[in-house]
Parts: C-alpha cells; sequence; structure tokens
C-alpha cells in the first residue's frame, strides 16, 4: 500500500519530464531541430515544462527553447547509417 509506483504514460506521445537537467546540447543543429520539435508538440497542446509562469515568452518556438536550454527535453539521436561499398546498387 505504501510503495511508490513509478508514473507510466497512457500513450507513446506522453511527455516524460527528465528527473534531473539533462546536459546542455554542443550542437546548435541539433539544438534548433529539437527545440523546433518540442515548439510542434507545444502548438499541439503540450504543457509547458517551466515553472516560472512570470517570466515565460509568449511564442511556442521561445518557450521550446528555453525548455531545451534548460534541459527539459529529452531527445535521441539515431545512429549513423552505414555507408555501402562504392559501386554497388
Amino acid at each position: 500500500m505504501n510503495e511508490i509506483t513509478p508514473h507510466v504514460p497512457d500513450s507513446p506521445d506522453a511527455s516524460v519530464v527528465p528527473r534531473e537537467p539533462l546536459p546542455p546540447i554542443q550542437s546548435r543543429f541539433l539544438f534548433v531541430d529539437v527545440a523546433a520539435l518540442r515548439a510542434k508538440q507545444l502548438r499541439r497542446g503540450a504543457r509547458v515544462r517551466i515553472d516560472d509562469p512570470e517570466h515565460l515568452p509568449k511564442k511556442a518556438e521561445r518557450v521550446a527553447m528555453e525548455e531545451v536550454r534548460r534541459g527539459l527535453v529529452y531527445y535521441n539521436v539515431p545512429e549513423p547509417k552505414p555507408k555501402r561499398p562504392e559501386g554497388n546498387s
């Protein structure tokens, strides 16, 4: 009865807030990609993960960039595909 069960999202789209901030993204291109995908989620109705409503930006893109900057957004970088040898089609 006193056990704490971890929260399991009901759907694969459910957002999960990291327990501790993720390391900062070093690549500007990856930062832009992650923020753009997060902004798309926010425009579709996802909850904002920033707890400071007074200083919250108005635009979804700015909110997404701040969430990514604070390490509040999970992301996966796919493994690069192996190159095929030249001459084989």
